[in-house]
């Protein structure tokens, strides 16, 4: 849980941390980029240094660096990109900023809104995640906090973050959703 969150007064910062077969998934395109830009590089270094021409190989220097482009640069967003809430308890703010490289795609919402925290299972017999949700009432989105495979660690935060924004935590593990939200 210390690793999810970091409280510094009345801000609250929680990481949601890509998994890791998501950076895995980013290793394949960054050595096919790679792969491909050498080869540009090579070529370029070849043409002038004397030993071909640039005119007749723009075509594939071109189509080359643009495949390395168009491989290379999801694989770099794979690598990089990283999710995090700030809860602003004095600003009555939450912050939500995906991060991916220098590009950070943030979004506010107002703290007021919400009015306390739930932990709730994904009724997957055989694997359970639990996830710490941020709630308002109905018509407001709930904000997936973090999700964690054990109750405990999210009982443990749940109860740290009611504790420092002062909102209770309700615990919907093994309940039915309401008939309201089934429609």
């Amino acid at each position: 849980m210390t690793s999810a969150m970091t409280v510094d007064g009345g801000i609250v910062r929680i990481d949601r941390p890509m998994p890791w077969f998501g950076r895995l998934l980013s290793l394949p395109l960054l050595a096919a980029s790679a792969y491909l830009l050498w080869n540009v590089a090579l070529g370029l270094r070849q043409d002038f240094s004397g030993f071909g021409r640039l005119a007749d190989d723009l075509v594939p220097v071109l189509v080359f660096t643009g495949l390395g482009l168009l491989i290379g640069i999801p694989g770099l967003i794979l690598l990089t990109f990283r999710t995090f809430v700030v809860l602003n308890e004095t600003l009555r703010q939450i912050v939500i900023t995906r991060q991916f490289g220098p590009l950070n795609i943030s979004r506010s919402r107002d703290l007021a809104d919400y009015h306390f925290i739930s932990i709730t299972d994904d009724y997957d017999p055989a694997l359970t995640t639990y996830d710490v949700n941020l709630c308002g009432n109905k018509g407001i989105e709930p904000i997936t906090l973090v999700s964690f495979t054990k109750r405990a660690e999210a009982d443990e935060l749940a109860s740290e973050i009611g504790r420092v924004l002062n909102l209770p935590a309700r615990d919907y593990v093994g309940t039915e959703p309401d008939d309201d939200d089934a429609r």
